[in-house]
Formats: structure tokens, C-alpha cells, sequence
């Protein structure tokens, strides 16, 4: 986002107005729509919008469509949200109008969290059914961290991210986090979740996995975490996610390892019983990825009629054309 005078003095005057700087407090908080943020500021929704439609122009905000919902949120652009950063923590979080703002804010998160519990409840016996098949998520979400390692980088997202949880776990690593899912009840579900874990620097967004609406080279980390067994083509969703790397940067799939287990097709809508380790390595080939480890986790109690987790980290394979380059420059 870098601009010419005339461009920063536009973008200056789009932020410099109190509506607009509480609504950039508020979308610094989390994705909200109009008519969250009509609540919140007790204004017209005409109003509101209209204030939208400045952020918008400026680039300090972002917009996206989830049915007949329009959210809004912070843009993606690194000079952008810099930008919104060193304004918005220049503002007093004791001034009046922003406590109340941060009052109703925390109205609007806590219903949206009453109807995520609501959707959980009401699906809670069949996913127990299934988590009782295998080994504990605790346990795949240490081997996740571990293999991810502690380095922070830029951007993660997670496909078919659920209810937020991976995007929960990795926080503390990512600079932006953004998670994309099909179904907006489990949409409303992340949200609440990472809202709870005050993790503001992620956002959920309903898209297809077969067409994820971001550019190419946008992503440092994209994990698909239980997702490939409902997919009729795994292999299109690998190669949508590769193009979404940045050289470099890595695939994590976590899913069930072959297994014959057929109630799960009948009863739970799973497309694929498992996969093998050699499906899996031809399918990141194919994508242009390394394949650089995998990891096995068994079943709780054993037996035939339990499932195995494995995980399986990928690179994108520019990093090997890269790099010889890179230790050239350092030796300079």
C-alpha cells in the first residue's frame, strides 16, 4: 500500500473521521457485518455503509460475501493493516465511546457464540462417535506444533477449517490467519471459538475448496485438517492448495489412514475410507510439492474397528530452487 502524497492524504482523510475509527477499532477486533456494526455505533444502516464504502475505497478495509451476509474486515494488504495497526493503537481503549463500542461488541460476540453452542449440541453425539474411533486430538495437535515448529511467519489458512481450532492453535505463530469453510453454521461455530480465545487476528469466510478465492503465492502454512475423506477429488483440492503457497511454504494434511470401516460412508457422508501413504505422496507430487514427513497416531483400545490418524507435511519444491540463489546473495 504504498501511495503518492495525494494518495496518503486521501487515505488520511478516509480514517480520519470518529465513526470510521471506531468501526477500524471494532474490525481490528474481528470480521463484523453492517448490521453488527449498526448495533454497535447506534447508527442508520445508510449511514454505516456509507462510512464502509469510504474504508473501502481508501484500502484499509475488506469485504466478503458468506450467503446473504456481507462481512467486512480489515484488509489483507500488509501495508494496510500496518497502517489500521499503528492508528488503532494510538486510540485510548479507556476513552468512553470506545468502552461502550467494546460493550456492545462483546453483546453481538456472545450471541453468535449462544448459536454456535446451540449448532454443537445438536451435532455433538455423531462427531463424539467418530473422535472415539482414533487417537485423541490432543495428541495430533502436539505432533502438529512440533512438526510446524516455533517460527513465526506471515500467513496461514486453513481449508475446511471447522470450528476454528487449528487457527486457534497456531495463533501465536501467524501474522494473519484466515480460515474457509462451506458451511456457515460451522462458519458461526470458528468464529465463537475464536472469539473466546481472543485470537483477533484470524477470519473465517464461506468459499470452495475446488476454488479458494485467494491469490496465488498468498500463504506460508495451509493445513487441511480432517477434510479430504468428504471430498469425491482430493487430489483437485491438493493442487488448489499448492497454488496458494508461497515457495516454500508448506502443506499439512491430517486424515484417517486406509481403512474398510463402511458405516462411516452409510451414516457420516465420508466419500474416501482413508488413504495410503503412496496415494497421498503421488498427489503432492503431482501438485509440485516434497513430501517431508509423516507421522502415524493409533487408535484408542486398537483393533480392527478403530481408525488410524496419520499426518503428512508437505513443501512447496521452489524453496530447492531457491535457495542455492539465496546462499549466493549471503555470501556476497
Amino acid at each position: 500500500m504504498t501511495s503518492t502524497l495525494d494518495g496518503l492524504v486521501d487515505t488520511l482523510k478516509a480514517a480520519a473521521e470518529t465513526s470510521r475509527l471506531r468501526i477500524l477499532v471494532l474490525l481490528s477486533r474481528g470480521d463484523l457485518t453492517v448490521s453488527d456494526l449498526t448495533e454497535i455505533l447506534n447508527q442508520s444502516q445508510p449511514r454505516v455503509s456509507r462510512h464502509l464504502k469510504l474504508l473501502l475505497e481508501a484500502g484499509l478495509i475488506g469485504r466478503y460475501q458468506e450467503g446473504s451476509w456481507a462481512f467486512f474486515r480489515i484488509a489483507d494488504d500488509e501495508a494496510a493493516r500496518d497502517f489500521v495497526h499503528g492508528v488503532v493503537t494510538r486510540i485510548d481503549g479507556g476513552d468512553p465511546q470506545v468502552e461502550r463500542d467494546f460493550e456492545r461488541l462483546a453483546a453481538v460476540k456472545n450471541r453468535r457464540q449462544a448459536r454456535a453452542a446451540e449448532y454443537f449440541s445438536a451435532n455433538a453425539a455423531s462427531w463424539d462417535e467418530i473422535r472415539s474411533l482414533h487417537a485423541s486430538d490432543r495428541a495430533v495437535e502436539a505432533a502438529l506444533l512440533k512438526l510446524v515448529g516455533k517460527r513465526p511467519f506471515q500467513s496461514m489458512l486453513d481449508l475446511g477449517t471447522g470450528t476454528g481450532r487449528l487457527l486457534e492453535i497456531f495463533a501465536p505463530l501467524y501474522r494473519r490467519g484466515v480460515g474457509m469453510d462451506m458451511s456457515r453454521e460451522m462458519l458461526a461455530v470458528a468464529r465463537a471459538n475464536l472469539d473466546r480465545a481472543g485470537v483477533a487476528h484470524a477470519q473465517v469466510r464461506q468459499g470452495d475448496i475446488y476454488a479458494p478465492p485467494f491469490e496465488r503465492d498468498s500463504f506460508d502454512l495451509i493445513t487441511i485438517h480432517q477434510v479430504l475423506h468428504y471430498l469425491d477429488d482430493p487430489a483437485l483440492a491438493i493442487r488448489e492448495a499448492s497454488r496458494l503457497l508461497r515457495p516454500s511454504g508448506r502443506l499439512v494434511i491430517v486424515d484417517f489412514a486406509s481403512h474398510a470401516l463402511e458405516f462411516l460412508r452409510e451414516e457420516h457422508a465420508h466419500m474416501r475410507l482413508g488413504f495410503s501413504d503412496r496415494q497421498i505422496a503421488d498427489w503432492l507430487a503431482e501438485s509440485g510439492l516434497d513430501l517431508e514427513a509423516s507421522e502415524e497416531f493409533e487408535p484408542r483400545g486398537g483393533g480392527e474397528d478403530r481408525l488410524t490418524v496419520k499426518l503428512w507435511l508437505a513443501r512447496d519444491r521452489r524453496l530447492l530452487i531457491a535457495e542455492p540463489a539465496r546462499a549466493e546473495r549471503e555470501t556476497v
